[in-house]
């Protein structure tokens, strides 16, 4: 006699896998600083160029393997659509630019507190842009955040415009994403295959020039520039997977994990200065996000409870 498999016990392969692979995606971005170090000698504009042509050759690859073409052809049929990819492309190929620039010119640990505030930059985005109200956590977190820019500038000497740009770069990137309504994969797609030509024309430029890092002598940064598709690509596939099988409260705990990571690296492994400022815009930063998250847990728990008691009243109303 077969018995049934337990659709519990597939869901909790689910959620194990997608845990994992939350870990594996933001602790990659979390040490990806070590990669981009690497090629140190290589100018970040050469960089971002061959990330963006190695990105879509990924994604080619990927969209094939999964049969995901249509939805590319679906997008791409609508100027709306292509037009918002377009300026999400030009917002993550900035951030992705000033990442790389700054981690090769020891600015690791500003490049963690942008990210630390990223999450706060995303309140406020939805606030000013779609209308979304706060609440007085939020608005909280909106000015001790506010709060640990300022200090920085004042105290340390000078507006920490690095970690302020990759923030808002990124924070405009997910609005962009958000109202553009497309996936993922096929969305990251269509914004790269959008910048493919700017960045070869780029590359030409170079070689013509004579300052291209590509091809003999340079074969070990060759090869580098060579995996910064997989690099690129493989972890949004991870995160890809998490997303759809964890909690949205357990993904904005597991999201600190990158910039915790880029934190510890630029304080320990390189050496960079950590002043009395750094320490005091951090903990303001820490403060907020937990402010934010205790206050993100809390609207789901009570979202989770209106639901519960929803359906028990249509229930006993049955």
């Amino acid at each position: 006699m077969t018995v049934p498999a337990d659709p519990l016990s597939a869901a909790e392969k689910d959620e194990r896998s997608a845990l994992i692979a939350a870990f594996a995606a933001f602790g990659f971005w979390g040490v990806i600083p070590i990669y981009w170090k690497w090629m140190a000698a290589v100018p970040a504009p050469q960089i971002l160029a061959h990330r963006v042509i190695w990105t879509a050759i990924f994604l080619v690859i990927l969209l094939s393997w999964n049969g995901r073409w249509v939805e590319v052809l679906t997008a791409i049929k609508s100027r709306r659509t292509t037009l918002y990819c377009l300026a999400s492309g030009a917002a993550i190929s900035l951030n992705w630019l000033v990442f790389i620039w700054a981690v090769n010119a020891n600015r690791v640990l500003e490049t963690s507190l942008g990210y630390f505030m990223t999450p706060l930059v995303n309140v406020l985005f939805g606030a000013v842009f779609l209308r979304e109200r706060l609440s007085r956590f939020q608005l909280a977190s909106v000015i001790l955040a506010t709060l640990a820019v300022l200090n920085l500038t004042f105290g340390y000497g000078s507006f920490p415009w690095i970690a302020v740009v990759l923030a808002v770069s990124f924070g405009l990137y997910g609005l962009l994403r958000k109202v553009s309504g497309t996936a993922a994969t096929p969305g990251l797609f269509i914004e790269t295959i959008l910048l493919v030509p700017v960045g070869m024309v780029y590359l030409v430029i170079q070689q013509t020039k004579g300052t291209l890092f590509f091809g003999a002598p340079h074969w070990t940064a060759s090869v580098l520039l060579f995996t910064t598709g997989v690099v690129t690509g493989l972890p949004l596939v991870w995160f890809g997977h998490a997303a759809r099988h964890l909690r949205l409260t357990t993904l904005a705990f597991l999201q600190y994990i990158a910039p915790s990571c880029t934190f510890f690296l630029g304080v320990f492994l390189y050496d960079e200065p950590f002043t009395r400022a750094h320490l005091i815009t951090f903990a303001l930063i820490w403060i907020a996000l937990a402010i934010f998250t205790a206050e993100t847990v809390r609207r789901w728990r009570a979202a989770r409870t209106a639901t519960a008691t929803a359906a028990r009243i249509s229930e006993a109303s049955a």
